[in-house]
């Protein structure tokens, strides 16, 4: 395993603020996770990236939320190969994901870089927030490029009313479908409060220009706290939070099995009855979940226990 895919722990998300309240920001490494991601759903170079991009910014819009069971949901429904992208992240910096067709394979882009936005197509960006498990919120704008952070952006723009800034990358070394590396991922989300002046707006312009890709100062070397400190130069940045960030899937057996019990008792019935074992796999995560004939008649049981007796009235 090299040195890069080693990173894991080093993977985390800073929140600051910057020009006296003018700017915030938030930044993100994500190598680690996005490695495990890709691993664990065997995806392509282009999909790995594509995946990538979009976990880094649901984690950046989730560390925005404030209530601890709020989530965020980012869908993407586009009409190019991929077939789409949905990716939940929760404010204590979790996040899981997954891409419709994870094996599309697409020529590079005329500069070398992944044809991400060809992948994606055109068509939807879909972000869902939910808060507090009882509210629902959700936002949707055409995509601009299917490239995920002009994507974010017009988001922001467009449904919150936010001018945002928004870099996301993933790097992927090795040959497509052969020993693929996950060489860096992460991005950065920088926003302009009303009151912002020109002269922040301008030199923020004039910093991001200066900055260039995303993998370009992560592959660096640079670190969120250094990657801010490129965007925010002059602006005086000060970070106010820092956390782990993880790939993480809450699926349980005991979760399939409260599925499996709400198919009802003619769909259980069929699985007892199919000679080959029932197997349910996590979309998100990928972990397969076996059930023998044995725990499925087991269901049958408790599906049998829950209904209520009938009684003849007085």
């Amino acid at each position: 395993m090299s040195e890069e895919r080693i990173l894991n722990t080093a993977d985390h998300m800073i929140r600051a603020t910057a020009a006296g309240g003018e700017v915030r920001a938030f930044a993100v490494s994500a190598t680690g996770l996005v490695q495990e991601a890709a691993d664990a759903h065997g995806t392509s170079r282009v999909a790995s990236a594509a995946l990538g991009r979009t976990m880094s910014a649901a984690l950046m819009m989730a560390d925005m939320l404030k209530g601890e069971k709020d989530l965020i949901t980012i869908r993407i429904d586009g009409d190019g190969p991929l077939g789409g992208i949905i990716v939940t992240a929760d404010n204590s910096g979790h996040v899981k994901g997954y891409v419709n067709n994870p094996l599309v394979m697409l020529p590079a882009k005329e500069d070398g870089h992944l044809d991400v936005g060809g992948a994606v197509g055109k068509g939807m960006l879909t972000v869902i927030r939910d808060l507090d498990l009882k509210n629902t919120y959700t936002g949707q704008v055409e995509l601009t490029s299917g490239e995920i952070a002009e994507d974010v952006a017009r988001y922001f723009a467009e449904s919150e009313q936010i001018p945002s800034a928004v870099g996301l990358g993933v790097l992927v070394g090795g040959e497509e479908g052969v020993n693929r590396e996950i060489l860096c991922a992460g991005g950065y989300i920088i926003q302009l409060m009303p009151f912002a002046s020109d002269a922040v707006i301008t030199k923020l312009e004039e910093n991001i220009r200066k900055a260039g890709y995303v993998t370009d100062i992560l592959h660096a070397g640079n670190t969120p706290e250094s990657m801010l400190e490129i965007l925010l130069d002059g602006m005086d940045p000060v970070i106010n939070d820092s956390i782990p960030v993880s790939f993480y899937c809450s699926c349980s057996r005991e979760r399939v099995e409260r599925a499996l019990l709400l198919t009802g008792p003619d769909e259980i019935a069929a699985m007892i009855d199919d000679p080959d074992e029932t197997v349910l796999t996590c979309q998100f995560c990928k972990k397969a979940y076996h059930f023998t004939k044995d725990d499925l008649r087991g269901l049958m049981v408790q599906l049998q226990e829950q209904k209520e007796p009938e009684t003849d009235a007085d």
